[in-house]
């Protein structure tokens, strides 16, 4: 089946913005024959370019900083899950603490939906991962080495010279090198910076699998901001097909204001409006859409258009906004609304979130104990008594020693036997305590608990069901 050829619509106002294109469309990076089409941004200057390079660096310093910087004697953000242990900004957690990561990340999804649906797709431009080390790190690398957009197309489809040879040798063993040094960051993340800086002074056979582990996060790396790049976006990422359902025709995007620059012509051309179709736009968009034609999938909310048209419109002494930041219903000339059903439901599910996540998180303790009841008989009867054997299993999750104290919750005529009352355990550290409780026969069978206390003003009891062996 032959694939349609993309034609380019006819100048002149459209009815509206098309969310998402038609199914005709052809996405931007590849051909018309279905082979990609490799994207040439141009370099561009302008105030959101400088605001998106302030956020790069400061994502950037936070990301060196997390595993870095300590926080109660460990890194602020140290997953080590050998050990089943992980430290955030000074709070401990261990392996029982694995089901609060559900608030977490439903607070994120609710985060991001609350984010779209009012400015549309800026954690795109400015926040993700992928744009971040693409636009923050790897390109300017390229542009450093290869030059600007015409030198670098058009010593791409040159024949091989020496001056082609040395530079993309150079520019690839700079990627080769910014992606081990990632990699080796996201490694401090588990294994803690001493450990990954003594890990790259040793032989790879002393760590092997740290060594695996980073070689194989370097060439994927490397394989993304290298070649795979805008792709990444298109094709893997499900967050810009999900944009259709989050976005509305009030939501905060970047468009073209068709009513003001249509029709196109020349500068000083009768007739036209301001857009003169410099398709500057269109060489500095890193995934190579065209937004004057409407909101597309392709687009991540870089903002480089709207610097692009605005320093041509400097030049042409015409008002800036051609393209700017709007609503569909701004740029059809209509109210924008800022309270709207979705947001008022996104909000009130964050609400319920966030009661949820602090009701988790407040009940959570720096001990865990659990009361099992040992193996064999339920009951054993011993003279005019009859005694349950359990076992008391204590985690100290914090990183000092704790001492705690066990105590008995049931009627008096009930005895608890344990070897010490007090419990020490170092940090981290947990330990295993045989009990037995003791009743007199013949009674009933009673709900019981243990009360553990440590040295924090922190307590929890530890139920169970005392068998009594009553006929």
């Amino acid at each position: 089946m032959p694939i349609p050829v993309v034609k380019e619509p006819p100048p002149g106002p459209r009815k509206h913005l098309p969310i998402v294109p038609s199914a005709d469309d052809v996405q931007s990076s590849l051909a018309a024959d279905g082979h990609r089409r490799f994207v040439y941004p141009a370099d561009v200057r302008g105030r959101f370019v400088t605001r998106r390079r302030l956020a790069f660096a400061v994502l950037v310093a936070v990301w060196l900083a997390l595993p870095a910087v300590k926080i109660g004697g460990h890194p602020a953000l140290y997953l080590d899950v050998a050990a089943r242990e992980f430290y955030l900004f000074g709070a401990t957690f261990n392996a029982q603490d694995a089901w609060l990561l559900v608030f977490v990340v439903t607070g994120l999804v609710f985060a991001l939906a609350l984010t779209t649906a009012l400015f549309g797709r800026v954690f795109c431009g400015y926040a993700c991962p992928q744009t971040v080390f693409l636009e923050g790190l790897f390109r300017p690398i390229e542009r450093l080495v290869e030059g600007p957009r015409e030198k670098r197309m058009r010593r791409d489809k040159g024949p091989l010279s020496l001056d082609k040879a040395w530079r993309k040798l150079v520019k690839h063993a700079l990627f080769l090198l910014s992606a081990a040094f990632v990699a080796h960051v996201m490694l401090s993340f588990f294994v803690s910076v001493p450990a990954t800086l003594s890990m790259v002074q040793g032989r790879p056979s002393e760590h092997p699998e740290a060594f695996a582990w980073a070689a194989a996060v370097t060439l994927v790396l490397y394989g993304d901001f290298a070649w795979f790049r805008e792709q990444v976006c298109l094709i893997v990422c499900p967050y810009g097909r999900l944009q259709s359902a989050l976005l509305d025709d009030d939501t905060w995007v970047i468009g073209y204001d068709e009513k003001r620059g249509e029709p196109r012509g020349k500068a000083r051309e009768e007739g036209v409006g301001d857009c003169v179709d410099c398709k500057r736009c269109v060489v500095v968009c890193p995934t190579g859409i065209d937004i004057r034609n409407g909101l597309q999938l392709d687009c991540i909310g870089c903002t480089a258009c709207i610097d692009a048209c605005d320093d041509i419109m400097d030049k042409l002494e015409r008002p800036r906004g051609l393209i700017r930041y709007d609503s569909l219903n701004g740029f059809a000339a209509k109210t924008r609304r800022i309270l709207r059903p979705r947001l008022a439901a996104y909000a009130a599910l964050g609400l319920v979130g966030v009661l949820a996540a602090g009701y988790a998180f407040s009940g959570r303790r720096s001990f865990e104990a659990n009361l099992l009841r040992e193996r064999g008989a339920p009951f054993v009867v011993d003279g005019d008594q009859v005694r349950n054997s359990y076992a008391l299993h204590l985690v100290n999750k914090r990183s000092e020693p704790q001492t705690f104290t066990v105590s008995l919750r049931a009627p008096t005529d009930f005895e608890l036997s344990i070897a010490s009352p007090t419990i020490d355990l170092g940090p981290r550290e947990d330990a295993k305590v045989n009990v037995v409780v003791r009743a007199p026969r013949g009674v009933e069978d009673h709900e019981i608990g243990l009360h553990i206390e440590n040295g924090l003003g922190e307590n929890h009891e530890a139920k169970v069901r005392f068998v009594g062996g009553a006929e």
